[in-house]
This record gives C-alpha cells, structure tokens and sequence, in this order.
C-alpha cells in the first residue's frame, strides 16, 4: 500500500510502469520530520506502505547512507516498486508482510532497532487505479478490495454471506453511516435475487436506498460503504492496532515515526498511542515522577498536520491527509 489515502484518492508523475499514476503525499513534510533521525550514521527506515515505492525513493535519494526496509501486502505493488527502487538494489530490502509483521520482519534481518518509521496508510493509488481491484467506486469492477489478491474473502463475499446485523455493524462501525440499516436491506433484499459481484450494481443500489436529504452533502453516497467494505476485507484497524505500538518500540531511542491518516477511525488510533507514550503513567501527586513513569515520546505534531491548498490543488488525492509524528526519548524500564 502507499501514496494511500482513503476513498477516492492519488495520481502523479514519471517514467516507469506504475509511476505515473503516482504522488506521494506531503513527500517534503515526512522527510523534513525523519531528517534528524536518518542522517544519522546506520541509519535504518521502514517504509510500512511501500506501494508505488514514492515515499521510499525521495527518502533513498535524500539519506544517502540510510538503508531502507519496505514492506507490502500486495504482490504487485512490491514488482512494481522493485523496478522503481532497482538503482538503490544494495540499500534496499523489499518484503512481502502486512505491517503489523514489522517485529517479526525485523527480527529475520536481524536488526534490533530501526532510525525511522513511516506509515502511509489506506489505499495505494496502483489499488484505486486498477479497475479490476474493486476499490474505487467511479468505475464498474469486480467487488474485490483484497490488499493481497493471494488470501481472504472478497468483498463480494462479504457483501453476499455476512448476516443482516454484521453487515449493519460493519457500515456504522468502519464508514460511519447513518443510513447503515437502510442500504443493507436493500443489499439483503437484492442478494437474495442475484449475488453482488459487481461494484456498478452496489452503487446503483446505495443511491437507491438513501433518501434525498442523504444524497445531497458529503460527495459520492457509495463512498462510506466502500470505505466500510475495504476496512473489513483487509482487516486495517485490527491490524493498525497492532501495528503503530510494535512501530513504536521497534524504534531506537532518538528514532522518530511519521503516520498519514486519510479518515478519522485512522487517526483517532494514531493518536491514542501517542498521547499514551507522550504521557506519563505516573500516580498523581508526587514531587518526582520516576524514570520508569516519565514519558517515552515526543510528540512532533501539534495535533493532526494537514496538507497545504496548493498539494490539494495539484493533487486531490491529498486532502483527506492527516499527518502526526513522535520522536522515541526514552527506553521501556521494566
């Protein structure tokens, strides 16, 4: 995943297959925020979302002496940003790992602690841009949204198996839709004549579904479903969960992790594990906070950075972005 975003998303610039469709979003701002950290001699950084390999190019190119270690889910993402990334061959190490791996990856390469750490999370814009994956909703395309084409269920099936209640659940809980129990019995309704397996039919069927009042604020109406849908196929937040807090203790004192988020269910947990190792655990009310209460990060964001207008402008992919960052000050005790 990378150059991500959630529903809709990214585009861009270059030479090689894969490279045009791509811009990796707030490039200057994420290398500014991991410069302090990766020009140090050694240095190490994880790209979390390789994808189209953008974000892990600008920081070969600009750490020269850093190596990097990239990890994606998708199969095709990895070929492609290999073709990209073949003039860094010796800095480079490319894996096929969902995020929340990072301990295990690391172990393997046998790297205790790594420098720097980035994550930018959702959609890839090779995944949006490929008709036949499912993820986007302006073109007819096969109700796939699997990030690794190689394992789970489609959303298709999803879509076609789920009982009325885990689908309502799931349209609340990862789209945050109002007019869950509405579009989910219409799908009911239209699975029973003909399973999904198109996403043209699901979107007919959500502007169907949705009264009037509900279609007219908040762009495409098929946007949260589908967000809701890809979230459940691939299991994101449950692996976001797992994966920020291994991130943050996979890295060395001085190192420092950059996040982007592209919807708030995203951010809200990025945000909880930093303020949390931002905090001090200590009881309240003593004169001296001991070392094992005192505060293991240093947030680098006030709240969630945004993108300026002017990316926006050349990229609308970017203005869902939401970046946040922390520097690692302190050793777990204990």
């Amino acid at each position: 995943m990378n150059g991500r975003e959630a529903l809709p998303h990214q585009g861009g610039g270059g030479r090689r297959e894969g490279e045009s469709r791509h811009v990796p979003v707030m490039l200057q701002r994420c290398l500014d925020m991991l410069a302090p950290a990766l020009e140090r001699p050694g240095a190490v950084v994880v790209d979390c979302t390789l994808g189209l390999g953008g974000h892990s190019e600008a920081l070969l190119s600009r750490f020269s002496e850093a190596r990097l270690v990239a990890l994606d889910r998708d199969k095709e993402a990895l070929r492609l940003s290999g073709e990209r990334l073949a003039p860094f061959d010796d800095r480079a190490t490319l894996v096929h790992a969902v995020y929340d791996e990072l301990p295990d990856v690391l172990g393997r390469l046998g790297i205790p602690r790594v420098q720097g750490i980035l994550f930018d999370l959702g959609v890839s814009s090779m995944q949006l841009d490929e008709a036949d994956r499912g993820f986007a909703y302006a073109q007819d395309a096969p109700l796939d949204m699997r990030m690794d084409q190689t394992t789970g269920v489609s959303a298709a099936e999803v879509l076609n198996t789920y009982p009325p209640g885990e689908l309502v659940r799931v349209l609340r809980a990862y789209g945050e839709e109002k007019q869950a129990k509405r579009i989910v019995a219409a799908i009911v309704r239209e699975r029973e004549k003909e399973p999904f397996t198109t996403s043209a039919r699901l979107v007919e069927l959500i502007r169907d579904a949705l009264p009037q009042a509900a279609k007219r604020t908040g762009g495409n109406p098929a946007k949260r479903t589908f967000q809701a849908l890809r979230i459940e196929v691939n299991g994101e937040l449950s692996v976001l969960e797992r994966a920020v807090p291994a991130a943050v203790r996979s890295l060395d004192v001085g190192g420092r992790i950059a996040v982007l988020s592209y919807h708030s269910l995203e951010d809200r947990l990025v945000k909880q594990v930093f303020a949390a190792g931002a905090a001090t655990t200590a009881p309240p009310g003593l004169p001296v906070v001991p070392e094992q209460y005192q505060p293991r990060l240093k947030l680098l964001t006030r709240g969630a950075e945004l993108p300026t207008e002017e990316e926006i402008a050349e990229n609308r992919r970017a203005a869902p972005a939401r970046l946040r960052g922390a520097e690692r000050i302190r050793e777990d005790v204990g």
